[in-house]
């Protein structure tokens, strides 16, 4: 998942919104030098990778994906499950997209020394929030796939993989309901196994 459903998996959990985002930031086991609310989302955002890419539905959507594509697949698919759920967010979250990217904007900002902390950037309310609401359009997913390519060493090699990307958000958006709620069921589960943040 990519961070549009991270963040919404967060907010439906009542988990960090910050650590569904650090996830993709911090590299390594230990987080014992972060605040234990993100530490848990941070784990949690782990999990629900490692699950949703297991998942029956993700799996059959990397078929297609021909042999050169494949170690991009991951990245086209999250990010198209994102177009999918920004597109049909009114089905899935009682607050709008615009006031909901607002409030992670915010949550994203005031953890800002935790994002340095782990080697990412430290990110603006109104950058993030715009980021998230780009997901929405045509234009704003390939904004996002450039700039996404545009860290790899070979990004001609993303932008191909991704050229198909509007049929793959479409075929996932039939799919999204059942593939959210059996990701919020997995966090519970693994939120019982944790410990509780003090």
């Amino acid at each position: 998942m990519n961070f549009l459903a991270h963040l919404y998996l967060a907010d439906r959990t009542e988990t960090s919104l910050a650590g569904s985002v650090l996830g993709d930031v911090v590299r390594g086991p230990d987080l014992s030098a972060y605040p234990p609310d993100i530490a848990l989302g941070i784990r949690l955002h782990r999990r629900v990778d490692a699950f949703t890419d297991r998942h029956p539905i993700m799996q059959s959507a990397r078929a297609p994906f021909i042999q050169g594509h494949r170690r991009y697949a991951g990245i086209v698919l999250d990010m198209a499950a994102d177009h999918a759920l920004a597109r049909q967010w009114e089905d899935f979250h009682p607050q709008p997209l615009e006031a909901f990217a607002l409030r992670c904007g915010q949550a994203i900002e005031a953890a800002a020394k935790w994002f340095e902390m782990g080697g990412g950037t430290r990110l603006k309310t109104s950058a993030f929030a715009n980021l998230l609401q780009s997901y929405a359009t045509d234009s704003g997913m390939e904004r996002a796939f450039s700039r996404t390519a545009a860290r790899m060493r070979q990004s001609d090699g993303l932008i191909d993989a991704a050229r198909n990307w509007p049929s793959l958000s479409s075929d996932l958006e039939g799919q999204l309901p059942e593939l959210l709620k059996a990701l919020e069921q997995e966090m519970h589960e693994l939120m019982r196994r944790y410990p509780a943040p003090c």
